[in-house]
């Protein structure tokens, strides 16, 4: 039994900017478990990836990581290009990786499970619903939201949402992700639908405009810290993620969670891959201090 389980691929990503071209590993597990490695919890990563990709769980295990590895024909490969305006940007799909069952979970208990699908068919709703009876489950949305025609990237709706919500503790999707899902634009309304559908804890991230969390009964508005220079946005979803569930796992208020959540997601904004820090560098954002 750990604390916390994070289940999803390990990615190949390109990352293109008006500044620069960068090739980095990404998905939900290498931000989620960066961003966690360092926090006092006890954490494992099931992941699954090609052969030519092994380097990288390598690379997890010396930082004390725990990951579970499945076989892949090959791995997920994206490419992110960003313009100017940074909340927003624009995919491709070059490659694609087996999905996760049921099975490949068997034996493995925690307290939570993160599920990080990319794509969507990554994780089937039976997979949910398996956890959902041995732990809480939380879940960024983003990938059943994705279907690849080709290599390019198109949103849908969530075809078994109504089905796969209710044995949802933590759902994390921001304003676009949430409008596709419940039809609605407006931040409160959407939350309260996904509320209905059986969520316990919706968090709704609005980019530079912070992030609203609604827990059933109170909405909680989370300011953005702003970053001293924006250096890469990607993965800042899942380090966000990684410090929320941290801080409510540990005890903490919605509020206070999100606050160190919001925190720990600028420091990442500053670095160009994922947010390694510390608790305390979290605590200096909170503060105003400098880290």
């Amino acid at each position: 039994m750990v604390d916390i389980c994070c289940v999803g691929h390990i990615t190949l990503d390109k990352v293109v900017t008006p500044r620069s071209e960068v090739y980095m590993s990404g998905g939900t597990s290498i931000y989620f478990s960066n961003a966690i490695c360092n926090m006092d919890v006890t954490y494992k990563l099931v992941t699954a990836l090609g052969l030519t990709e092994m380097e990288v769980v390598n690379g997890l295990q010396q930082k004390r990581i725990d990951v579970h590895v499945l076989p892949s024909a090959c791995s997920v490969y994206f490419e992110n290009t960003y313009s100017e305006n940074t909340d927003h940007r624009t995919q491709r799909v070059l490659q694609k990786a087996d999905p996760f069952t049921e099975e490949h979970l068997t034996g493995i208990e925690a307290a939570i499970f993160h599920l990080g699908p990319l794509l969507a068919d990554d994780m089937p709703v039976e997979l949910i619903k398996t956890l959902a009876a041995r732990g809480k489950v939380s879940l960024d949305v983003q990938g059943y939201l994705r279907e690849v025609r080709g290599e390019q990237v198109f949103a849908i709706d969530w075809a078994d949402k109504k089905e796969a919500l209710k044995h949802i503790s933590y759902l994390k999707a921001n304003e676009q992700e949430m409008e596709v899902i419940t039809g609605h634009k407006d931040v409160r309304a959407g939350a309260n639908i996904l509320s209905g559908w059986g969520v316990k804890e919706v968090l709704i991230t609005l980019g530079s405009m912070g992030s609203v969390i609604y827990d059933g009964h109170s909405f909680y508005d989370i300011p953005a810290y702003v970053p001293e220079e924006i250096v890469d946005v990607t993965g800042c979803g899942d380090t966000y993620m990684a410090g929320y569930l941290y801080k409510r796992h540990k005890g903490a208020s919605v509020q206070d969670a999100g606050k160190f959540a919001a925190a720990m997601a600028t420091l990442k904004i500053g670095v160009s891959g994922p947010f390694m820090g510390t608790e305390e560098e979290v605590y200096l954002v909170q503060s105003g201090s400098s880290v």
